[in-house]
């Protein structure tokens, strides 16, 4: 292996240097001396390159023929092999094929015990899942890679790893959990200085915070990920990051930045055939800016551009929706209902369709028959599709649902019901940043206001309307706009806009829907108190400590109007305000919540009554949501599987473990005391540290003390202190161990080897928090949380009278199990890679690797010292091995010699070149024999076959193929 080459290439790789990788590894793969599996690795990585710089071509000439199976290649390198097979054939539309190439890969790395190998493959496997659209698959796959790749130490896929559960969690709406992930997965791009991933993160957390209204933070993102991407210098990178600025930039009704960007990608040229879909994207996202300005015809070659793009695609087919419902609004702006319900209702009631895209169709059917004046049938459709629709998700669906059912009320002369759905499709839509939808409902304000006579609240709304319109240049809105500004004003119609006293229920039913969302609440509740008493301005406000005002919402003036106007209530000085009403609205966690308004003229007691009636209902409102939000008793859900270890060489790769990780993960946030049993060097002492890093003492000391070591009088002395002079040696106070951790975590490790005469101390402890070191008369109370460990049964020295059985139960208030290694055998090599890393870096040795003989060895030995030996085994090998060199058989302990079935010799020590050579046979007919009479016993059943073997299903399928067992045992 030409080293240097293929180290520089790697590194080059790893930071997203696509072209200087390739140059080096095709360098190094011109080397006429290497073996087969150096060339296999090299082609897989250079294929990695080109696929980076997005050129699927020269990654399959580079990469070769699919592998066959008479090549004799090291199954980690063959998994390389079918894992960049994968990709390519997920890259160029064929997932069915790329999921069944990377199951391969898969198989292939388990078999090779290549814990980066079957983190990669893992990792794949997500993204072909996510894209099929199995949440529940892309989660199992997600934690199995980040497991397997922390081992590893691959910081790169890790950060990829964590973008793509980020990515889950916000499409699941755990949008908070979704950007921590994403958080995550920055800093750990940022620390393999990994600048393409960088780009693809600040990317995907753009999207997120645009799902959570943070709009400034949402561009911003976004144009930091395009920036980032130029740097990058990856084509299609940057078109992705180019499409994805410019849909947010529609959003929030950008149409001038979006036009640049969008055009920009446009321009971008690569020959990566899923770029297509990224085209798609673009003329989509630029329809839909023709739609908003009137350009029907360029709308429709847009769309037809979009169809063409994306009719080239085989995957992700779900993006052809939009582009047909985009064809139902370019004809419905065209005057053409009748084409725009037939297309609507095309989209609705095709087999497959995206739930999202189906609402919207419903809704836009509701729009057309309106406009062709069927008003029943458009009711019929709108109920119909009310169920469906969630207001908690907070989506333009149900600010559009509002207007329409507005609209319908409009139609059957619900005025008042119509006057609050548009107002509160106002708030919904600024809410989500959405400001040409924004102008919409206030179009349909001054429209239905207008009608009522309402010549001022009219003006109000269709000049608003109409800034944003001119602000967009939507031309056909802003002609409509400005020829109802142009109308003389109407006679009244009998209808009343505005507060009424009978109205009541429509604005109550209003505040009831808000409270779908905090934030909606927020809005709704000032808008609501300054219609409901018709004043002239409303806000709600925190009272914080130190005399001071934040401002929740306003409505009638901007923040520091609402900070004064809430400050003059409360010193009950009106100043510029004429009269002014507080009420109080419940709490939040910073203070007490009010809701002040500003009067032309005092209330009457009517609408005073109805302030209050409105007060009460937010109050509840905001209470609901504080209840919805609060997070459950960790005893009451299932604890989500953490990415990230609970400490460096926590490894959780196994069901066993991950109880063991749930159990800790309850732990924390309480104080309890813990009994951790298991057998010795299972790893009860990082349990142990994880226990104290989880919890509230997690800032202070840990201090572990071994039950083991000392006598009667030296334990009582170590554990609880002595006075100076307290007997012959004490020429100082001591304050004693428990003294010492103060604040933070006592670890009692072998506490069943404690003297039994100073267990009654100990229970004292537990049981008051109180100590008494020799020598002192009076006890002291000491803070510390006390966490113990045994390889011992308890329970039996409870009956030898060799432990307090009082102390016992005192202890095991929380009881955690370690599984021996023998019993997890899927985290040995994630274990051995972890060991291995950590050991080259103390030793000073880079480079150093563990053969497929070794891992085998390992999988198959019994491990009576658990996870202390396999570290020892794994240190003492590397100190054996020259740098860069491999780990063999020949170099591991004597214990081994026996695992193979050896001479009585190898027990001294002295293993035979004949021995060594055998050993992996040896192990191989072994196995083959006990997995054989094992299918006998169990009549060819798998289940109990791996059950009785301590296997899991996938590892006795793996050792089967493995050691070409056939189950001739199994029923015909």
């Amino acid at each position: 292996m030409p080293a240097d080459l293929y180290a520089d290439g790697s590194t080059a790789l790893a930071q997203g240097h696509a072209a200087e990788a390739a140059e080096l590894l095709a360098r190094a793969l011109k080397r006429t001396d290497l073996s087969r599996d150096d060339r296999a690795q090299i082609r897989a990585a250079l294929a990695e390159a080109f696929i980076l710089q997005d050129d699927l071509k020269l990654a399959s000439e580079a990469l070769g023929p699919e592998p066959d199976g008479r090549e004799r290649l090291d199954p980690a390198r063959l998994s390389d092999l079918w894992r960049i097979h994968g990709r390519i054939a997920v890259a160029s539309g064929e997932p069915s094929r790329g999921i069944a190439f990377l199951g391969r890969a898969l198989n292939l790395a388990d078999k090779a015990h290549d814990s980066r190998a079957i983190g990669l493959a893992h990792y794949e496997l997500g993204l072909c899942y996510r894209q099929v659209g199995d949440t529940a698959i892309v989660r199992e796959h997600i934690a199995k890679a980040a497991s397997a790749l922390h081992a590893a130490g691959d910081r790169r896929y890790l950060a990829m790893v964590h973008s793509l559960s980020g990515i889950t969690l916000a499409q699941e709406g755990r949008l908070e959990e979704a950007m921590a992930a994403l958080r995550q997965a920055e800093r750990m791009a940022l620390m393999v200085n990994a600048g393409d991933v960088l780009a693809t993160v600040c990317g995907n957390q753009a999207n997120v915070a645009l799902m959570q209204h943070r709009h400034e933070q949402a561009l911003a993102l976004a144009e930091r990920s395009v920036e980032l991407q130029e740097q990058a210098g990856t084509p299609h990178g940057l078109g992705v990051a180019l499409a994805s600025l410019g849909q947010i930039c529609v959003r929030l009704g950008k149409l001038k930045r979006a036009e640049e960007a969008l055009n920009r990608a446009l321009d971008i040229r690569t020959p990566v055939q899923f770029r297509r879909e990224t085209t798609g994207a673009v003329f989509d996202s630029l329809a839909q800016i023709h739609v908003i300005r009137g350009d029907h015809q360029q709308a429709g070659e847009s769309l037809e551009r979009a169809r063409a793009a994306y009719g080239e695609s085989k995957t992700n087919r779900w993006y052809q929706w939009s582009v047909r419902l985009l064809d139902a609004r370019v004809a419905m702006r065209r005057g053409d209902p009748a084409r725009a319900l037939e297309l609507s209702r095309e989209v609705s009631g095709a087999a497959g369709v995206p739930a999202p895209y189906s609402l919207q169709a419903d809704l836009m059917a509701v729009e057309s028959l309106l406009a062709l004046q069927r008003t029943a049938d458009a009711q019929a459709q709108l109920e119909s599709v009310a169920p469906a629709i969630d207001p908690s998700a907070m989506s333009g669906i149900w600010g559009e649902f509002l207007r329409l059912r507005g609209r319908l009320h409009i139609a059957s002369g619900q005025t008042t019901e119509a006057y609050h759905d548009f107002g509160q499709s106002i708030s919904v839509f600024e809410l989500l940043g959405e400001r040409y939808q924004v102008a919409l409902s206030n179009l349909e304000l001054g429209k239905l206001s207008a009608a009522a006579g309402a010549r001022s609240r009219a003006e109000r709304y269709l000049a608003e309307a109409g800034r944003i319109f001119v602000s967009l240049n939507a031309k056909p809105d802003l002609a409509e706009t400005e020829d109802m500004l142009r109308r003389p004003a109407s006679t009244a119609n009998g209808d009343f806009v505005g507060p009424q006293l009978d109205g009541d229920d429509a604005i109550v039913r209003r505040l009831v829907n808000a409270a779908a969302m905090p934030e909606l609440l927020e809005r709704e509740g000032a808008a609501a108190i300054l219609e409901a008493c018709d004043g002239t301005a409303a806000s709600i406000v925190v009272e914080l400590p130190g005399a001071r005002l934040r401002v929740v919402s306003a409505a009638g003036c901007d923040a520091d109007g609402a900070r004064a106007l809430a400050a003059a209530a409360l010193r009950g000085a009106h100043g510029a305000f004429r009269l002014l009403e507080l009420e109080p609205i419940g709490r939040d966690a910073d203070g007490r919540r009010l809701v002040v308004v500003a009067l032309q003229k005092p209330l009457p007691q009517a609408m005073r009554q109805r302030f209050r009636t409105l007060c009460a209902v937010l109050r509840q409102g905001f209470e609901l949501c504080q209840a919805r939000e609060r997070v459950p008793e960790a005893s009451a859900v299932a604890l989500e599987r953490k990415l990230e270890p609970l400490l460096p060489g926590f490894v959780c790769a196994s069901g066993a473990m991950q109880r063991v990780t749930e159990q800790i993960q309850r732990l924390q946030g309480n104080d309890l005391t813990v009994l951790i049993t298991g057998e010795s060097g299972t790893g009860k002492d990082l349990v142990a540290r994880a226990i104290h890093a989880g919890s509230p003492r997690s800032g202070g000391m840990f201090l572990p003390y071994n039950c083991t070591s000392a006598t009667r009088e030296l334990a009582d002395s170590q554990l609880f202190g002595h006075k100076r002079g307290s007997f012959t040696g004490a020429l100082s106070d001591q304050p004693g161990v428990l003294r010492t951790a103060e604040g933070g975590t006592l670890f009692l490790d072998e506490v069943g080897d404690l003297p039994i005469d100073v267990q009654p101390k100990l229970l004292r402890f537990l049981e008051q928090g109180e100590v008494l070191p020799v020598g002192e008369n009076r006890p002291l109370t000491v803070d510390v949380r006390v966490v113990a460990a045994t390889n011992a049964n308890l329970e039996q020295r409870v009956d030898q009278a060799k432990f307090r059985e009082d102390l016992f139960y005192r202890l095991s208030v929380i009881r955690i199990h370690v599984p021996p290694l023998r019993e997890r055998r899927e985290e040995i090599p994630h274990l051995s890679t972890f060991f291995l890393r950590e050991a080259c870096d103390r030793l000073g040795k880079p480079g150093i690797r563990l053969s497929a003989e070794t891992l085998d060895l390992f999988d198959a030995f019994s491990w009576p010292g658990n996870v202390r030996q396999l570290r020892n085994e794994v240190q003492r090998a590397v100190a054996l091995t020259s740098a860069s060199g491999v780990v063999t058989p020949d170099v591991l302990s004597v214990a081994f010699a026996g695992a193979g079935g050896e001479s009585a010799g190898a027990g001294t020590g002295t293993r035979s070149r004949n021995s060594r050579a055998s050993l992996a046979s040896a192990v191989e007919k072994l196995e083959r024999e006990m997995i054989e009479a094992a299918l006998q016993r169990s009549g060819g059943n798998i289940s109990r076959t791996a059950r009785a073997l301590g296997l899991t299903r996938r590892g006795l399928y793996l050792k089967m193929e493995r050691l070409d067992i056939a189950n001739d045992a199994a029923p015909a």
